[in-house]
């Protein structure tokens, strides 16, 4: 299994260097094209700039920006604190809607890694499938856990095998009959987001106890989930729960 998760994580290495596209832009910006997907399917895209000696990292204010142009409005104090609470656990840092970070030369590729996935995270966060919904399903998948018991950590980060740190949704502890058990929350569910779901796994498990296990809660309300979907993450031993079987979840997160 070790030797499996080394192939996993140099294919993604290798993956991510060839899918990069780098263009200068003016001011001394660079645009980086990455292969990560948001919702829309677009390539996700991030700007960086030397500025004093520090390199600055953003994503220009279109994370943000594309939620309120879809009808997603962050103002109330419930979703300030959640994409507070959210960015926090990434180390990133929001200024007029712009996702910013700071790094030097030694920390750029983790704090690249960082602002990425801080942008995923709010993407699916409030990724609303209708834009009337009142309660997003970050917060339905809470209020599901607490109903049903199951206790838990929320916004924990591990360094995984690659050093990159990585951030989970849920941790629900280790008891006398259940090993130690992470579940993530997927709004917008993909392939693209299944792969990337499945390199965080098999790069943080290696650093974990043997049997850790890990959950994705799938939102399926109003979308059919793709079996290759739910394939891809059985290949990497995520177990994929649909919101609409999720009691069948309870008995083995609330043990």
């Amino acid at each position: 299994m070790i030797a499996g998760a080394e192939n996993l994580i140099d294919r993604y290495v290798a993956w991510l260097r060839e899918k990069t596209k780098l263009r200068t832009l003016q001011k001394d910006w660079v645009e980086i094209t990455t292969p990560y997907l948001d919702r829309h399917n677009d390539y996700l895209q991030i700007y960086v700039r030397e500025n004093d000696g520090k390199i600055l990292l953003s994503d220009d204010g279109y994370i943000i920006d594309d939620l309120i142009q879809s009808g997603c409005s962050l103002e109330s104090p419930k979703r300030r604190q959640l994409l507070k609470q959210t960015l926090a656990g990434f180390g990133i840092q929001e200024r007029d809607h712009h996702l910013e970070a700071q790094a030097t030369v030694h920390t750029f590729p983790m704090r690249k890694h960082d602002l990425l996935q801080a942008m995923l995270a709010v993407n699916d966060l409030f990724c609303l499938a209708v834009p009337m919904v009142t309660s997003l399903f970050f917060e339905d998948v809470m209020a599901w856990m607490d109903a049903a018991d199951i206790r838990y950590v929320s916004g924990a980060k591990f360094t995984g095998k690659s050093g990159f740190d990585h951030h989970f949704d849920f941790v629900v502890p280790k008891s006398k009959v259940r090993p130690e058990r992470f579940v993530e929350t997927v709004n917008a569910p993909s392939r693209s987001k299944a792969e990337s779901l499945a390199f965080k796994w098999e790069d943080t498990k290696e650093a974990r106890p043997s049997q850790s296990a890990v959950y994705a809660i799938i939102n399926d309300q109003d979308t059919a989930v793709a079996e290759s979907v739910l394939e891809a993450m059985r290949r990497y031993e995520i177990i994929p729960v649909r919101w609409s079987l999720r009691d069948q979840a309870v008995k083995a997160l609330a043990a």
